[in-house]
């Protein structure tokens, strides 16, 4: 049974500073990339109206084809760019964790 733990929390320790210091180089601006893809992500979540139209549906009121495509097509954006921040930040953590592995950056402790 193999009793090696690869803890994936622990940064690398490696022979070369150079390689180090790219290491963490890397590390920080992915970290601040999936921070601004977050954030995005969230701003873009509370901007976006809700889907029930609650009282509103009781009063009869109607709007005009025009009021209604223009409301759903900023909508759309918004959803578009919600999907597309969300998914920047699913491939940047993916890519963080690979980079994690000590094995991938060679000489290492």
């Amino acid at each position: 049974m193999n009793t090696t733990v690869l803890n994936l929390l622990v940064p690398a320790t490696f022979y070369r500073p150079e390689l180090e210091t790219v290491y963490y180089a890397i590390n920080y601006t992915l970290i601040a990339l999936m921070a601004v893809a977050a954030l995005a992500a969230i701003v873009l979540v509370m901007l976006q109206p809700g889907n029930s139209q609650g009282i509103d549906a009781l009063g009869g009121t109607s709007e005009t084809f025009y009021g209604k495509n223009k409301g759903r097509s900023i909508e759309s954006k918004l959803k578009m760019w919600t999907v597309i921040c969300l998914a920047v930040l699913a491939v940047l953590a993916v890519v963080f964790f690979i980079l994690q592995i000590p094995q991938i950056w060679g000489e290492v402790l």
